[in-house]
Protein backbone atom coordinates (compact mmCIF):
# COMPACT_ATOMS: atom_id res chain seq x y z
CA UNK A 1 0.00 0.00 0.00
CA UNK A 2 1.41 3.34 -1.00
CA UNK A 3 1.99 6.24 1.34
CA UNK A 4 -0.66 8.39 -0.41
CA UNK A 5 -3.32 5.67 0.01
CA UNK A 6 -2.43 5.28 3.67
CA UNK A 7 -2.67 9.05 4.23
CA UNK A 8 -6.06 9.20 2.51
CA UNK A 9 -7.43 6.33 4.61
CA UNK A 10 -6.25 8.00 7.81
CA UNK A 11 -7.84 11.27 6.70
CA UNK A 12 -11.16 9.54 5.95
CA UNK A 13 -11.15 7.84 9.35
CA UNK A 14 -10.47 11.13 11.09
CA UNK A 15 -13.37 12.63 9.13
CA UNK A 16 -15.65 9.85 10.33
CA UNK A 17 -14.81 10.54 13.97
CA UNK A 18 -15.43 14.24 13.40
CA UNK A 19 -18.89 13.44 11.96
CA UNK A 20 -19.69 11.40 15.05
CA UNK A 21 -18.47 14.20 17.32
CA UNK A 22 -20.54 16.76 15.39
CA UNK A 23 -23.72 14.68 15.59
CA UNK A 24 -23.31 14.10 19.32
CA UNK A 25 -22.67 17.80 19.92
CA UNK A 26 -25.74 18.74 17.86
CA UNK A 27 -27.83 16.23 19.82
CA UNK A 28 -26.47 17.70 23.07
CA UNK A 29 -25.39 14.32 24.44
CA UNK A 30 -21.79 15.22 25.18
CA UNK A 31 -20.36 12.92 27.83
CA UNK A 32 -23.22 10.39 27.71
CA UNK A 33 -22.43 6.72 27.17
CA UNK A 34 -24.25 5.47 24.06
CA UNK A 35 -24.36 2.27 22.03
CA UNK A 36 -23.20 2.21 18.42
CA UNK A 37 -26.85 1.76 17.36
CA UNK A 38 -27.89 4.87 19.32
CA UNK A 39 -25.01 6.84 17.82
CA UNK A 40 -25.96 5.70 14.31
CA UNK A 41 -29.52 6.92 14.95
CA UNK A 42 -28.19 10.33 16.00
CA UNK A 43 -25.92 10.46 12.95
CA UNK A 44 -28.89 9.80 10.67
CA UNK A 45 -31.13 12.22 12.57
CA UNK A 46 -28.58 15.03 12.26
CA UNK A 47 -27.61 14.41 8.62
CA UNK A 48 -24.23 12.76 9.20
CA UNK A 49 -25.21 9.14 8.61
CA UNK A 50 -24.32 8.78 4.92
CA UNK A 51 -20.86 7.32 5.64
CA UNK A 52 -22.10 4.82 8.23
CA UNK A 53 -23.99 1.86 6.83
CA UNK A 54 -24.34 0.01 10.14
CA UNK A 55 -23.76 0.19 13.90
CA UNK A 56 -20.76 -2.07 13.28
CA UNK A 57 -19.11 0.66 11.18
CA UNK A 58 -19.73 3.21 13.96
CA UNK A 59 -18.21 0.80 16.50
CA UNK A 60 -15.19 0.20 14.24
CA UNK A 61 -14.48 3.93 13.93
CA UNK A 62 -14.89 4.49 17.66
CA UNK A 63 -12.81 1.45 18.54
CA UNK A 64 -9.88 2.83 16.56
CA UNK A 65 -9.86 5.84 18.87
CA UNK A 66 -10.31 3.91 22.13
CA UNK A 67 -8.15 5.16 24.94
CA UNK A 68 -7.83 8.59 23.35
CA UNK A 69 -10.88 10.55 22.32
CA UNK A 70 -13.17 7.58 22.97
CA UNK A 71 -13.87 5.63 26.14
CA UNK A 72 -15.16 2.12 25.45
CA UNK A 73 -17.43 0.73 28.16
CA UNK A 74 -17.23 -3.03 27.78
CA UNK A 75 -20.74 -3.96 28.74
CA UNK A 76 -23.47 -5.75 26.83
CA UNK A 77 -23.95 -4.00 24.52
CA UNK A 78 -20.73 -2.02 24.33
CA UNK A 79 -21.15 1.70 24.96
CA UNK A 80 -18.98 4.59 23.89
CA UNK A 81 -18.31 7.97 25.48
CA UNK A 82 -16.47 10.69 23.62
CA UNK A 83 -14.21 13.02 25.53
CA UNK A 84 -14.20 16.64 24.45
CA UNK A 85 -10.71 17.08 25.96
CA UNK A 86 -9.02 14.40 23.84
CA UNK A 87 -10.70 14.90 20.46
CA UNK A 88 -9.58 16.98 17.60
Amino acid sequence: MGFWVLCMRMRLRRGELERIEDALAEADVDGEALTAREILGLLEEHGHGEAFESPHRVATVLGRHAGGAVEVIRDRPYQYRLSADESG
